[in-house]
């Protein structure tokens, strides 16, 4: 059997084999009234085609812990029992077929009230369904033309940590096994980390330790809630890429600080520490018009080394389209499993092209047996 399609025991979950599908926004949830934030149809026919498709883990998109937490008016939500209902629908297919459901609890801070990417992705104003303020660790804008945030006080920070639990607590009842926390993509909690976005002189900013305080408690506070037997993931931006774009000697390259490769592993042994069964290692989002460099698996490095420095196991992500490309990362340790994104909503059924272009089994919904 190919590596790629080796289970992968987690705690007390086992998850069929290692192609996952990466949280990607639909923006497609009712936007206002008692549906706003709630899975829908157009939900269900995602997710559940890329189980029948032969994938291992689907991580549900970046579902918002609270209204002001949406990037978007029409993201999925988790702060009430409506949203938490109507995804019972989508996680028992899911294992009905096999896939372990997955869910990422996310708030979008400074990115958030925004329109929908293919409607150009602006600020929206409280007239246009936004919202205002918008929060973050401190008043800098996320980009020319976004408003300026609300800088969050210490009680607002508990508040938000508190809605990460609750969140949490709501996506065991809607039936999700894993949880992850979005820590990168200038998220709210990658706008702590980051000394680009992250400019306070308390508690909460300057050192290594204060910029990480914020997501080392919303991971204690999940973790208390979460049961013991299911694993906890958390999502990291490997890099803001401003260091390595200096030390390419890039003549426009931006001054400021922004978070590194070398913070990111130390994270994940603080992580770790704390009940993290894994780290899905991304990179950049939180510094806008910084040049990043792309190519097939250009992001599997950073997991190989975390990975390697602290034995936590990790996800890869990032231009994974080949399984031959895949099947390697997994067998040469560089990651413990693949997470596809825009590859998957090319091709759902990219699990069983890789089963047979590697010589293996995954198994086939018996109205697809016939084949």
């Amino acid at each position: 059997m190919s590596a790629l399609f080796t289970p992968l025991s987690l705690r007390s979950l086992t998850v069929p084999n290692r192609i996952w599908m990466a949280p990607m926004c639909q923006y497609s949830a009712e936007v206002s009234g008692p549906a706003a934030g709630v899975p829908g149809d157009w939900h269900f026919s995602h997710y559940t085609s890329r189980a029948a498709g032969g994938t291992g883990l689907i991580l549900v998109e970046a579902t918002a812990v609270s209204p002001e937490g949406r990037i978007s008016p029409a993201d999925l939500g988790l702060w009430n029992d409506t949203q938490a209902g109507a995804f019972r629908r989508i996680t028992a297919f899911l294992k009905e077929h096999g896939t372990t459901p997955g869910i990422q609890l996310a708030h979008a801070g400074r990115k958030a009230s925004t329109d929908r990417p293919w409607r150009g992705g602006a600020p929206l104003g409280v007239g246009e369904q936004g919202w205002r303020p918008v929060l973050g660790p401190s008043p800098v804008p996320f980009d020319a033309g976004h408003p300026v945030p609300e800088e969050l006080t210490t009680a607002q920070i508990e508040e938000i940590v508190g809605q990460f639990a609750d969140a949490a607590r709501r996506a065991l009842a809607a039936g999700f096994e894993v949880a992850e926390i979005h820590g990168a993509h200038g998220y709210l909690i990658g706008e702590f980390l980051s000394p680009y976005s992250n400019h306070r002189t308390d508690e909460y900013g300057g050192s290594f330790e204060n910029r990480t305080r914020f997501a080392l408690q919303v991971v204690e506070a999940v973790r208390a809630v979460w049961p013991d037997e299911l694993p906890l993931f958390f999502r990291v931006s490997a890099t803001d890429w401003l260091t390595e774009t200096r030390r390419d000697r890039n003549a426009d390259a931006d001054e400021r600080d922004g978070w590194t490769v070398d913070e990111t592993v130390r994270l994940a042994a603080e992580l770790r520490a704390r009940g993290v069964d894994l780290l899905d290692v991304s990179s950049g989002g939180n510094a806008p018009r910084v040049p990043i460099p792309s190519g097939p698996g250009y992001q599997v490095p950073f997991a190989a080394r975390v990975r390697a420095e602290t034995g936590l196991p990790v996800a890869a992500v990032g231009l994974i389209t080949e399984p031959e490309q895949a099947e390697k990362i997994v067998a040469n340790d560089e990651a413990d499993a693949v997470l596809l994104g825009r590859e998957l909503l090319r091709d759902p059924y990219w699990a069983r092209r890789a089963a047979r272009e590697l010589g293996s089994d995954a198994p086939v919904p018996p109205p697809y047996s016939r084949a």
